[in-house]
């Protein structure tokens, strides 16, 4: 590295074998296989099969040690999420993105706890499910542009639990560790009453984008109506698709934006949804006047904030541009990190690889102001490095800070299948649909 001589790139250096050395010891049982193999999932950019990471010059052990470390080890999940956390105490307020997204195993009949998922499906007129594994992911979003996304938590979503019950245990997690009130992001999907009433109690605000034909309801009239029975906890109703049911805005104003153009934003005060009455929130209406900008929006996005004042009443609407790093870091997991190459037999060892992904993230992060750019020939070169390009030249930087792991020791020949023990098939499961009749599904799943 030319530029290891450097005060602030010795600084750097010392700050990314200090993480290494803390994540390791919270790897707990076969954490030197595991740490190896995530410095050769950085080193091998393209692999046909999950054994192929074997053949890393970073892997120092038999192939089948690859399974074993996922198998026997046992990665502590509390210590890690401490270990990201620590880069979040400083600064301002942090940026959060909540989402969660398929490991499709379509085909998987033996593995446990299989679900329906949501998936895009390319084939016009097909349904956009696919079955296999969801997982719930919460990064932080540590830029205003860009393709960055640390995950704090990347976890598989069990057939009894929901993506809402999921990610408000995870947010309410994180927010327990920090000292600041954060702002988390989240995309329509999340935009309803049981999301809310589930994070109604978690001291952090939300930034919520609501999809285009919900019905909300504005504050109860002052006047309280005479006669017998309760009193009236719903206001006039706030259509999105009648603007005939929409009422005067509080804020509205135009302004220039550089990435949607010129835009008209409008802001209401306390509306609600019709079963969470108690979790009021302000209404952003964001217009885009200019078809400015690839990105494939609307002309109209409507965005919740929901929490204690927001710190500037003009500009939190535009926050929520942020939300997408996390998709962009679902791409990355799944095309360079290899996250969805394995055909794991059960899901803890799915959970335990997937243990990974943020930690690689994060290494990747800590390296990037001692990265040097090495595009390939048809790349060009780029003023700040993403994600992809510092994996590039992660391996220079791998020789020069080498590794925690201890040199495996040689146990001798495995004694193989014993004699006298016929082999077994795999019992098959099947699919668990997620729906009402909870007790019905349990009993499938036992």
């Amino acid at each position: 590295m030319s530029n290891q001589h450097d005060p602030s790139a010795t600084e750097h250096f010392n700050k990314l074998i200090q993480f290494r050395q803390a994540a390791y010891r919270c790897f707990g049982t076969a954490r030197d296989a595991f740490f190896e193999l995530g410095d050769a999932v950085l080193a091998m950019p393209a692999v046909q099969s999950f054994a192929e990471l074997s053949c890393s010059q970073y892997f120092r052990r038999e192939w089948s040690s690859l399974y074993e470390a996922l198998q026997d080890g046992r990665p502590d999940r509390e210590q890690l999420v401490q270990l990201y956390s620590q880069e979040l105490a400083g600064g301002e307020r942090p940026i959060l993105a909540g989402d969660h997204t398929a490991w499709p195993r379509v085909t998987a009949y033996t593995l446990r706890d299989r679900t329906v998922e949501h998936q895009p499906n390319p084939v016009p007129g097909g349904p956009p499910i696919t079955l296999g594994h969801g997982y719930s992911t919460l990064v932080w979003v540590p830029e205003k542009k860009g393709s960055w996304a640390l995950p704090l938590f990347h976890e598989r979503i069990p057939s009894q639990e929901t993506p809402f019950s999921q990610a408000s245990a995870q947010l309410r997690r994180v927010q327990s560790l920090l000292p600041k009130r954060v702002i988390s992001l989240w995309d329509a999907e999340y935009g309803c009453a049981p999301f809310l009433q589930a994070t109604a109690d978690i001291p952090a605000d939300k930034i919520i984008r609501l999809r285009p034909n919900l019905r909300l309801f504005g504050p109860p009239p002052a006047v309280l109506r005479k006669g017998p029975g309760r009193p009236s906890v719903h206001g006039a109703k706030f259509k999105f698709k009648d603007p005939t049911t929409w009422w005067q805005p509080e804020v509205d104003f135009e302004m220039p934006n550089p990435d949607l153009g010129k835009i008209r934003i409008r802001i209401w005060h306390g509306l609600h949804f019709q079963k969470a009455a108690g979790c009021p929130f302000r209404l952003a209406c964001v217009e885009r006047l200019e078809s400015k900008g690839t990105r494939r929006l609307p002309k109209l996005i409507w965005l919740a904030w929901i929490g204690a004042d927001p710190p500037d009443e003009k500009t939190w609407s535009q926050d929520y541009l942020r939300r997408y790093a996390v998709d962009h870091w679902y791409r990355f997991a799944k095309q360079r990190l290899h996250w969805t190459l394995p055909k794991f037999g059960t899901p803890e060892q799915g959970e335990r690889w997937s243990d990974l992904m943020p930690f690689l993230t994060w290494e990747l992060w800590l390296a990037r102001p001692i990265g040097i750019d090495k595009p390939l020939p048809w790349q060009k070169k780029l003023p700040e490095l993403t994600p992809g390009r510092v994996c590039q030249g992660m391996g220079s930087i791998l020789a020069v800070i080498g590794t925690p792991a201890q040199a495996p020791k040689r146990r001798g020949n495995a004694p193989g299948w014993p004699k006298g023990h016929p082999r077994q098939r795999r019992p098959r499961f099947e699919v668990v649909k997620k729906g009402k009749k909870l007790p019905q599904l349990a009993r499938i799943t036992a």
